[in-house]
């Protein structure tokens, strides 16, 4: 990268606009960004009669922005946040293509390590990608419960360095949400920080979805502690077989110090359970079950884990005897 300027975003579309999107865009349009969200109708129409509500434990606050049901608002943003579940990225970025400006940014809000590579195999802007730690979830539509943190880590990864002034894109990113107040560190090595989260992931989300369990409660019980230890440990031995260089020991650490700060959080793969809607787990567990294959390493506890949200995705609750 090299030392140009940055980048000044004034617009911003995000792409995918559920939970994290929502509480992301409020918080940009609370600084004075231009923001238009794009989601589901329910959602976005709600929005347009009462603004973006955001629920902190006893308070609440709201904020106007656009909302739209379909991707051609796109149009006029200096940056397009992509916060769709990752099965359907590829789709997401072609219906995006005939819309972009070719000046536009892209940054990857997504769970999974390889979103913004798929982003980029379908457009010819800068794509970024970040890594979200945030608790939130739709308490109703256009209306968010913000439960913990709500901070990002942002860089470029390795493969799509040829694009732009990656340097200037991403202080100019990360100054519009730290002046916003959303922490947003960049990140010399985005991978690792991918990977982390992906370990994190797979520590909580089937266990939460399996359980319908907080996080506080899953950490609560030994032998749960141990099963998210192994997701854990399976996942960092993946990484380093891909070249990402982790520490395991640092990362169950910061398992039990995740469980703590979020103790309330669903994870959202268990939200998806609960809606009935279908998850990412293909992406989590199930990607590290699939990267361990071609790598030769064993994870059980992630393709046991896998597995069985698969067999809960297609199962409605079970009915009364």
């Amino acid at each position: 990268m090299t030392g140009e300027s940055a980048f000044a975003p004034r617009s911003v579309a995000i792409l995918g606009a559920g939970a994290v999107g929502s509480y992301f865009g409020a918080r940009l349009a609370q600084s004075g960004v231009d923001v238009v969200l794009i989601g589901r109708p329910s959602h976005t129409e709600a929005i347009v009669r009462d603004g973006v509500r955001v629920l902190q434990g006893d308070s609440e606050w709201s904020v106007r922005v656009r909302a739209a049901t379909d991707v051609e608002p796109a149009r006029d943003a200096d940056v397009v946040l992509v916060a769709v579940k990752s099965p359907d990225t590829s789709r997401a970025a072609a219906a995006l293509a005939p819309h972009l400006r070719a000046d536009a940014r892209l940054t990857s809000l997504q769970n999974g390590v390889d979103n913004a590579a798929r982003i980029a195999a379908a457009l010819p802007q800068p794509v970024y990608a970040a890594v979200v730690y945030v608790g939130a979830y739709m308490e109703r539509p256009g209306c968010v419960r913000h439960t913990g943190r709500g901070d990002l880590v942002i860089g470029l990864p390795r493969a799509l360095a040829a694009r732009g002034n990656a340097e200037g894109d991403l202080r100019g990113i990360a100054a519009m949400f730290e002046s916003a107040g959303v922490g947003c560190p960049i990140a010399p090595d985005i991978e690792a920080a991918l990977w982390t989260k992906l370990t994190l992931n797979c520590a909580f989300n089937a266990v939460s979805a399996l359980g319908n369990a907080r996080y506080g409660h899953m950490a609560a019980s030994p032998a749960v502690r141990a099963v998210m230890e192994d997701a854990v440990r399976e996942t960092v031995a993946v990484a380093r077989a891909e070249g990402v260089v982790l520490d395991a020991d640092e990362l169950v650490a910061a398992t039990w110090a995740l469980a703590a700060a979020m103790a309330q959080q669903y994870s959202s793969t268990a939200q998806d359970i609960q809606r009935g809607k279908p998850t990412e787990i293909d992406a989590l567990n199930g990607f590290v079950a699939q990267r361990g294959d071609a790598l030769g390493v064993a994870t059980p506890v992630n393709r046991a884990l896998h597995a069985l949200v698969r067999l809960r995705e297609g199962n409605p609750a079970p009915r009364r005897l």
